[in-house]
């Protein structure tokens, strides 16, 4: 183990005495928003110490086992020892590795992914509806539940624009890496005389904002538009003006529904993505200024970086920011995409242990 990992580790049981101390103040106990708070990072202090100490047991059993070699009698019985140990001691140390990497509280949300039509007209609109379907199916694969909150549709289909949100436990977790510019290439069903075409779609993955802690949002600072919904949905809601468009006036962003014949429950809809994209502007700034003082391997999400391309003629999905090439897109395209989700997500721990280690060092310094 690195000595900077083991050096962070020696301060849990340090720390979970001192917990233990304050959860016996009676102020404490009386203290219900402290308490809570103490306790949860009890729970979690605990939890990591736990593991420590089953790697201490096991880094000193592993030494006393390879002595055991040595002996004659004893040494087929340390051999098997040792192998075991060999096996499990690297596994604890990858999952304090885990543990000590901060976290992203927003990771256990609901997510809404927007995906708009860029560069290449029509193309771009049917690209934009082969990414809905893409990102649809993985969430079928996850067990999670998606609904279309607003939609433009293309002029001979897919999508000028379409938001859909994705209700599951660990969506945005999964699924925030998938913003920024994604590029295909392939011959457009609209191409009479067979050459590829280059079309862009940009998608953009927001956190849905838990209701106790959303971004406060001023009335005055709305401005609510009500419209006659367009497009599937029946003949009530092309007579009644149940369509929701909501202004935030500080800042230009906009937010609308139209998928409910109700113009109540379309207005909250609105007003989540509205607190989303409020909540995920901040959270772009926050990243921007971070990114002046690190490499940021992953990127900082931001909706024009290219990310991605999808060459259809040969049959390959390849990721920029960490090149990885697949030679499966048709397996792709149907939401089979947790090989390259689970890459970016290795890939974004190995830069946040980077970044742990460097931290230790300068603090040292």
């Amino acid at each position: 183990m690195k000595p900077f990992l083991r050096q962070q580790l020696e301060r849990f049981p340090v720390r979970l005495q001192e917990l233990d101390f304050f959860l016996a103040q009676p102020e404490v106990v009386n203290d219900m928003a402290r308490y809570r708070e103490i306790t949860r990072e009890h729970a979690e202090v605990s939890h990591v110490n736990g593991v420590f100490q089953r790697f201490l047991r096991c880094e000193s059993a592993l030494a006393q086992a390879r002595e055991m070699l040595a002996d004659p009698e004893m040494a087929e019985m340390a051999r098997e020892e040792v192998a075991a140990l060999e096996q499990e001691l690297p596994a604890l140390e990858a999952e304090l590795q885990a543990l000590l990497l901060p976290k992203d509280p927003d990771d256990v949300r609901n997510t809404f992914l927007e995906i708009r039509a860029g560069t290449g007209g029509d193309e771009s609109a049917l690209f934009a509806g082969d990414l809905l379907r893409m990102y649809t199916r993985y969430a079928e694969r996850q067990g999670w539940r998606t609904e279309i909150v607003s939609e433009s549709e293309g002029e001979v289909g897919g999508y000028k624009e379409v938001v859909v949100r994705v209700v599951g436990d660990g969506a945005y977790g999964r699924l925030k890496f998938e913003s920024g510019g994604h590029r295909v290439q392939r011959v457009p069903a609209t191409e009479n005389q067979g050459r590829i075409h280059t079309s862009a779609c940009t998608v953009a993955a927001l956190a849905e904002p838990d209701e106790a802690a959303a971004v406060q949002i001023s009335p005055a600072d709305l401005r609510i538009d009500t419209y006659r919904a367009s497009g599937a949905g029946g003949q009530h809601v092309n007579k009644t003006d149940s369509a929701v468009r909501i202004t935030h006036l500080p800042t230009g962003i906009v937010a609308e529904c139209q998928d409910d014949r109700s113009q109540h429950r379309n207005k909250a809809k609105a007003m989540q993505v509205l607190a989303a994209r409020i909540q995920e502007k901040e959270r772009s700034e926050r990243a921007a200024r971070e990114a002046a003082t690190r490499k940021g391997l992953i990127g900082s999400g931001d909706r024009s970086d290219r990310i991605r391309t999808y060459n259809f003629p040969q049959g390959r999905m390849t990721d920029h920011r960490i090149n990885l090439t697949l030679y499966k897109l048709g397996a792709v395209m149907e939401g089979d995409i947790d090989e390259v989700i689970q890459a970016l997500l290795l890939a974004r721990r190995a830069e946040q242990l980077e970044e742990l280690e460097v931290g230790m060092g300068a603090a040292r310094q």
